[in-house]
């Protein structure tokens, strides 16, 4: 491998094989970088073939920082005169995600009988149309507060789990007793 630096610029070569290249300090890249692989990062996003169209078209989602490949999905809907909300989600998301958990929070007013009364199916018969779910028991006209979460359990996360912990060492990001934040520890 070799690296060259020419005025704040980067080259690569890979004339070798490359394991591993490790910038210190302050880097700084001007436009888009693509990594196709895994990627430890303070915050950012990832992106993949979108799971309806991966030939033509990518998914971006920001990270959602958590031990579960997690995706959150939310928004606030205002109930129908019966105290009910159909809540319509992106075409994608039971290709995507699996093992959801609800939230539903009534903005205003107390709405005791709150409750969920059909989770994530498509719309038409379960079978066909987008994924929806539906909010019931509250105030007509009332507005509700909803969050949904899934497990992703798409083809690429399925072929790259993550392992949450792990050992510094030589592997690793930094050996053991060193720190990536030296300074947020006072160990500088």
């Amino acid at each position: 491998m070799v690296a060259l630096a020419l005025a704040s610029t980067v080259f690569v070569s890979t004339a070798a094989p490359v394991h591993a290249v490790t910038f210190s300090n302050t880097t700084t890249v001007t436009g888009s970088a693509s990594i196709l692989g895994a990627l430890s990062k303070g915050s950012g996003t990832f992106v993949i073939d979108h799971p309806l169209d991966p030939k033509n078209k990518l998914l971006y989602h920001s990270f959602v920082e958590s031990p579960d490949v997690k995706n959150m999905y939310d928004g606030v809907a205002e109930l129908n005169e019966n105290g009910e909300a159909t809540i319509e989600l992106p075409g994608y998301f039971l290709a995507l995600n699996y093992d959801f958990r609800y939230l539903a929070t009534p903005i205003g007013n107390a709405m005791p009988n709150l409750f969920l009364k059909k989770e994530v199916k498509k719309r038409f018969f379960g079978f066909f149309g987008t994924p929806v779910f539906k909010i019931s028991g509250g105030t007509p006209g009332g507005r509700v507060s909803w969050q949904v979460t899934g497990i992703r359990h798409d083809t690429y996360i399925e072929a790259n789990p993550i392992t949450v912990e792990v050992q510094k060492g030589p592997d690793e990001l930094v050996d053991m007793g060193e720190y990536i934040c030296s300074e947020c520890y006072g160990t500088e």
